[in-house]
């Protein structure tokens, strides 16, 4: 098993795979998108939409019932671990209209996920990318095979490159890249998903908060 093993991993070959896969990947998408996919890799693991959509929830009720007592202007005063939250209660407690803390959610909003889908993007061009290099790794090594025809010695090792390489882009493509773009692409969508409702439900106490101050500036005008 040991010998089986050590025939099936080729640190040069592995790297060099690696390597070309995210060289091509970097051409299609980017460099930003490079050092945002490899950023991705964190939250990846200690990303938990679930558990960040509760506490927002938990946050917004705070902020809702201090709009209520003391205005939007005393918001700021509830404290929020999450950064998207932070900045979302920062900006509705300094906004004077509500048009403008609905301009600058919108605005985050949309580069939040433009940054998540290109760092999805990054890695599903590895998927993409890996079984074709493997594909190339194949053709050279049979090259290489044919032309060491006339010494025995010669073939194993341009059979072993030939196979190894399609191996390496089919587990460097289904183990590796799909899934860590698919894993994105989740997160990203739940994310997104809990912090559209938590703009919607700050436009709904800011729109609450400013009727009245709406109302008793038409009666003055009046």
């Amino acid at each position: 098993m040991t010998g089986l093993l050590a025939n099936l991993f080729d640190p040069l070959t592995l790297a060099l795979m690696i390597g070309a896969a995210f060289a091509i990947a970097t051409l299609q998408n980017g460099l930003g998108a490079l050092k945002g996919g490899i950023a991705a890799m964190k939250p990846l693991f200690t990303a938990d939409p679930q558990r960040d959509r509760q506490s927002a929830r938990a946050a917004m009720r705070q902020v809702d019932h201090l709009a209520q007592l003391r205005g939007l202007a005393c918001t700021d005063r509830v404290k929020a671990s999450n950064p998207f939250l932070a900045r979302a209660i920062a900006r509705l407690s300094a906004c004077e209209r509500v048009e403008q803390f609905e301009i600058w959610a919108e605005q985050e909003l949309s580069d939040r996920e433009q940054r998540h889908a290109a760092a999805a993007n990054l890695w599903n061009s590895i998927a993409d990318t890996a079984p074709a290099l493997g594909m190339a790794g194949t053709v050279i090594g049979l090259v290489r095979m044919f032309a060491a025809m006339d010494d025995p010695a010669r073939i194993g090792p341009a059979m072993a490159l030939a196979l190894l390489t399609t191996l390496y882009g089919l587990l460097i493509a289904n183990v590796l890249a799909a899934p860590i773009a698919a894993r994105l692409a989740d997160l990203s969508q739940r994310e997104l998903a809990w912090q559209r409702a938590l703009i919607d439900r700050m436009i709904a106490v800011s729109r609450r908060e400013n009727a009245p101050v709406r109302r008793a500036s038409i009666r003055e005008v009046a």
